[in-house]
């Protein structure tokens, strides 16, 4: 036996469709999160406070070391003797900042807490500021090693320059092996007897492919960890952070993006274009965006002097 239920229902039936003034949306009032990087560079670098009225000029200075007295002394002879010299570096006060302002009748009206929202987003803000301008600091030093481009038979194929470097450039477990053993040979001091490499998550996947990577789990009980370590390899401590430095060889030749250059120009010469310039011999080898996997690691202690405010106003 088959019974239709809808016999029995009232042909008049309110739903909701018919009344859309009623069906308003709920506000969840716990915000979503935003996705925020691993900070890690500042942990690598010595701050120091300026007092105030100490101008806007900071110098170091360092005393040389003696050469070796290698020269048997004769007796009942003074020698001459040996002079001491000293170094300095300087450092120019930069100061950093953001503001938003906020009306009172936003602040009054919205259905969130704008203001302290905007707090949280401006101290995030604060933060990876910070660390950018460390590892741009960072990134002046002139010691580079290029990957190699590793062919499908193993082959190796040197790289001198960064417009030589493609997908098939990977960093190897050999290559850090070489880049530790020039700083060892700089006498380039280390970080409780090891050095550090801050890497892009890309190039941490090929190096943990490597059958002597150790993993940061199996000495983290011996050793105080970096914030991101992930691990060592041949006496090099691996930070990993999406905020690693990233080179970009954008086409400018290309259909996407065009330079237009007014007059002739030569092979050393330096034409403008929106956003800064470019020498005019790097338009002859373009090359796609890609992740530049260089071994930068640290020679000596960075010095900064991060001075960042943030402002909030309330127009009344």
């Amino acid at each position: 036996m088959k019974m239709n239920l809808q016999m029995f229902a009232e042909a008049n039936t309110q739903t909701t469709g018919g009344l859309s003034a009623e069906m308003k949306t709920y506000y969840g009032m716990e915000l979503l999160e935003n996705a925020k990087p691993q900070l890690v560079h500042n942990q690598f670098a010595a701050t120091k406070g300026l007092p105030a009225g100490g101008g806007k000029t900071v110098e170091w200075r360092k005393f040389g070391a003696f050469d070796k007295a290698l020269k048997p002394l004769t007796e009942g002879v003074t020698p001459d003797g040996s002079g001491i010299s000293v170094s300095y570096i300087t450092k120019e006060l930069a100061q950093y900042g953001d503001y938003t302002t906020v009306s009172d009748m936003l602040d009054l009206t919205a259905i969130d807490d704008v203001v302290l929202e905007i707090t949280d987003r401006h101290g995030s803000n604060m933060g990876l500021t910070l660390d950018t301008v460390t590892r741009n600091e960072i990134q002046q030093g002139k010691q580079v090693i290029y990957a190699p481009k590793l062919g499908a038979n193993g082959a190796k194929t040197e790289i001198t320059s960064r417009t030589a470097l493609d997908k098939d450039c990977r960093m190897t477990s050999e290559l850090v092996a070489k880049a530790a053993t020039q700083l060892k040979k700089m006498n380039a001091p280390t970080f409780d007897g090891k050095y550090v490499c801050i890497i892009h998550p890309s190039v941490a996947f090929d190096l943990r492919q490597d059958e002597a990577w150790i993993a940061a789990h199996q000495y983290a009980a011996a050793t105080e960890l970096f914030s991101g370590e992930i691990g060592e390899l041949h006496g090099v401590r691996f930070v990993e952070t999406t905020e690693a430095k990233i080179y970009r060889g954008e086409n400018l030749a290309g259909d996407v993006r065009s330079l237009k250059v007014k007059g002739n120009t030569v092979s050393a010469a330096e034409v403008g274009f929106q956003g800064g310039t470019v020498a005019a011999n790097a338009l002859a080898a373009p090359v796609e965006a890609m992740v530049e996997p260089i071994l930068r690691l640290k020679v000596y202690r960075l010095y900064i002097l991060p001075s960042l405010r943030m402002f909030i106003f309330h127009s009344l």
